[in-house]
């Protein structure tokens, strides 16, 4: 039988979003860079320990471009745009340019409207990764991996990736380990080995 699973990528403008899901689907980068203003749909599937998944990946546009902390009030209305209208996601991936300080703390507040969205909602959390983009800029970053990893793992119970888009560096692993949250709740125990295939390539699946 197969399952299906949306997934919503949410994070600040400029942070790559997009490249991350290009390269993850299309195995696909460009270093033209153009703000995306509207939501993009994808389409992939993968296979978790012989259990096929569809998944449909919505690739949502960060609309503001500054952020000052400590302002939940002031962007709650933005907050609830991006939010309720992401309601029927199973998971979530925030990405953060670990260059930037400000759109880490964009996600912060992001996460705070996720969870409380949710929980009202649902009643229950939601997997969520947390990706630090652009790896490939690790000279210039503004916070010290460790304190983020810390902070992300034992305080926010979530995921915690560094990647790199651009050149394709631990882009298919936070997707395992996003996976790994939704079927398996995070289980380190449970093997999820990653295999790719040609074939499966060019049809855009990936086994897991």
């Amino acid at each position: 039988m197969v399952e299906r699973l949306k997934i919503a990528v949410m994070g600040a403008p400029g942070v790559g979003k997009t490249s991350i899901v290009q390269r993850f689907v299309r195995n696909s980068y460009t270093d033209d860079y153009s703000a995306s203003v509207k939501r993009k749909v994808y389409h992939t599937a993968v296979v978790v320990n012989d259990q096929l998944y569809e998944l449909t990946i919505l690739d949502i546009p960060g609309v503001l471009p500054h952020l000052r902390a400590n302002s939940l009030h002031d962007w709650q209305d933005f907050h609830d745009f991006q939010v309720l209208g992401s309601r029927n996601e199973r998971a979530f991936i925030l990405v953060y340019d670990i260059s930037c300080r400000d759109s880490f703390e964009y996600i912060k507040l992001l996460r705070e409207q996720i969870i409380e969205t949710r929980r009202t909602a649902l009643s229950q959390e939601v997997p969520v990764v947390i990706v630090g983009n652009k790896r490939d800029l690790a000279d210039h970053r503004v916070v010290p991996r460790r304190d983020v990893a810390n902070l992300v793992r034992k305080t926010w119970k979530c995921g915690y990736i560094e990647c790199s888009a651009k050149y394709n560096w631990h882009v298919t692993f936070l997707f395992k380990e996003l996976m790994k949250n939704v079927v398996y709740g995070g289980n380190k125990n449970i093997a999820t080995s990653v295999r790719l295939n040609g074939n499966m390539m060019r049809n855009r699946c990936r086994v897991m």
